[in-house]
């Protein structure tokens, strides 16, 4: 076993991934989310629960018909199928692992890009 480095992994946008299948096929993938203020992926959903782990700043998350406000410390799941979102709505960077239940990233975006990406 030798460390995985952060800086290593594939980078999107405000994430690094990691993606299990490609480490002797472990069954889950992370996403290190660090971004600023505004930021945040769009609604979409997976066919796994996903959970996020807030490390640093607040965010406002959309779990199907609930909204909650996120701080560091605290533990957020998104339950299978269900559509999901959050948007740093704090002053600073927000930082979150975010855990998928999957060997690999299967996502169905449900609302579009904005316009200028």
């Amino acid at each position: 076993m030798h460390p995985i480095t952060l800086t290593d992994l594939p980078h999107s946008g405000n994430s690094y991934e990691l993606e299990g299948t490609h480490y002797g096929g472990v069954p889950a993938s992370l996403i290190f989310f660090d971004g600023p203020p505004d930021s945040g992926p769009r609604l979409h959903s997976h066919p796994y629960p996903e959970l996020f782990v807030v490390q640093e700043g607040e965010a406002t998350f959309v779990v199907g018909d609930d909204v909650t406000i996120a701080t560091p410390g605290q533990i957020l799941i998104a339950p299978a199928g269900v559509p999901h979102k959050f948007t740093n709505t704090g002053t600073g960077p927000f930082r979150s692992l975010d855990i998928h239940l999957s060997d690999h990233f299967i996502t169905d975006w449900l609302e579009a890009e904005p316009s200028g990406r």
